[in-house]
C-alpha cells in the first residue's frame, strides 16, 4: 500500500514541478518567478523525500537537508537583489 501512495505521490509532486517551471519560465513579474523559485525548492525536496521513503535509504534524506538549506539561502539571496537591487551591501 505505502508503494502506490509514493508513487502517486511521486507523479503529482513531478507534476507540480512541471507546473512550477512553466510558472518560473513564463512569469508574468520578478516577483512570480521568485515565488516559482521557492516552490520549486519545496516541491524538489518533498520528492527526495518521497524518493527516500520508497527506497527506502538514508541518503536522500541528507539530501533533502542540503536542498533546503541551499533553498532557503537561494530565497534569502534572490529576495535581497529584488528589493535593494544588489546582494551584499558596498558600504
Amino acid at each position: 500500500m505505502i508503494d502506490q501512495a509514493t508513487t502517486l505521490a511521486i507523479a503529482l509532486i513531478c507534476v507540480a514541478l512541471l507546473l512550477t517551471c512553466w510558472r518560473l519560465l513564463v512569469g508574468p513579474d520578478v516577483l512570480d518567478r521568485v515565488l516559482a523559485l521557492d516552490t520549486l525548492y519545496v516541491n524538489a525536496l518533498a520528492l527526495v523525500v518521497l524518493l527516500g521513503i520508497k527506497f527506502r535509504t538514508q541518503v536522500y534524506f541528507e539530501a533533502a537537508l542540503v536542498i533546503a538549506m541551499l533553498g532557503f539561502v537561494g530565497t534569502v539571496v534572490t529576495a535581497r537583489f529584488v528589493g535593494r537591487g544588489d546582494v551584499v551591501d558596498p558600504d
